[in-house]
């Protein structure tokens, strides 16, 4: 295929990737009565209030795309040293892509296509060492917050709720074991005669030491807070009898079930609606106002990002022997 095949080639594919993130996102926006909702509950309330408090959100969904953009200029730095703009580009393109994947997997392609050729699969599993951390986090949150969540709306025997806090523990100890000791699964990878062969790619697992372990997550941790925050904030602010530790206890609830369930990004809203009311249930009959913050958390984190990154898709480089657009 000539150069100028492989620019048309790359053109259409950008352009598809872009035009088919539009058509999901618009047929999901006309169709969500969430949203719908959420404006209904901001009609009585002062219009600088309401600018003040989504500004507010909104400026936290920047600052937790930055951190994770900062993060993963850092993952790289083992691989191929990227600016932090680089890594802004790559994360936001990473979010388009993911909108119509499930599982988020084309966040994946988003990000190490801004990568050389050659650096691009051992990017994904950087990628991954990132992700665990993050998931290190939500575990770890989640299973304490399950143990407040059984001990005031589950009556159980003392013995078994004992059982139950002992298996939390445990849960917490593998997560954070296992990440802390990532370079175990190197050697898990090296001992199988099958998978030492693509030992090439996963060896990076073996370069990061405890140190800039305990960096990614302190990035990890930075994110969580963030977005843990702006659904305090819209919680705290559209049902104002909720108790602050009672919104803790089941936003990190929420993470957790959210983080066990597959799912694809644009159909996630409804996911987390369902699993948001069935926990807010035992501390709040508002149910329409707890899907309406949801859905507009959805929207901000999700939806605006993904827009914003179709402006990057046509800065990907497909094909290494191309200059990105």
């Amino acid at each position: 295929m000539t150069g100028k095949n492989k620019k048309i080639l790359s053109l259409l594919i950008k352009a598809a990737i872009v035009l088919f993130a539009f058509w999901f996102i618009y047929h999901k926006l006309v169709a969500n009565k969430n949203l719908s909702d959420f404006r209904t509950l901001l009609k009585d309330i002062d219009q600088l209030e309401i600018t003040a408090v989504i500004g507010l959100v909104v400026l936290l969904m920047f600052v937790n795309w930055l951190l994770e953009a900062a993060k993963w200029k850092y993952l790289m730095s083992h691989i191929e040293a990227i600016s932090f703009y680089r890594a802004i580009e790559s994360v936001f393109c990473g979010l388009t892509m993911a909108i119509f994947t499930p599982n988020r997997l084309g966040e994946y392609g988003g990000r190490v296509f801004f990568l050389s050729p050659r650096r691009r699969i051992v990017g994904v599993v950087a990628m991954s060492v990132g992700s665990i951390g993050q998931l290190v986090l939500t575990n770890v949150f989640g299973a304490i917050a399950a143990c407040f969540f059984v001990y005031r709306f589950i009556p159980i025997d003392r013995v078994l709720f004992i059982a139950v806090v002992f298996l939390a523990v445990f849960f917490c100890l593998f997560f954070i074991v296992f990440y802390f000791n990532i370079k175990w699964l190197n050697g898990l990878l090296l001992s199988f005669k099958f998978t030492r062969k693509y030992k090439k790619f996963y060896s990076i697992l073996g370069r990061y030491r405890r140190k800039e372990l305990l960096r990614i997550i302190g990035y990890c941790l930075a994110r969580y807070l963030v977005f843990s925050s702006q659904y305090f904030i819209l919680f705290i602010w559209l049902i104002p009898g909720l108790h602050y530790a009672d919104i803790v206890m089941m936003t990190c609830l929420l993470f957790l079930v959210q983080s066990a369930l597959p799912s694809l990004d644009l159909f996630d809203v409804g996911i987390r609606s369902v699993t948001a009311v069935e926990l807010f249930k035992h501390v709040t009959d508002q149910h329409v106002a707890v899907i309406a913050c949801t859905a507009s958390i959805w929207l901000i984190n999700i939806i605006i990002p993904a827009i914003l990154g179709a402006y990057f898709v046509f800065k990907l480089n497909f094909f290494g022997n191309l200059k990105s657009n």
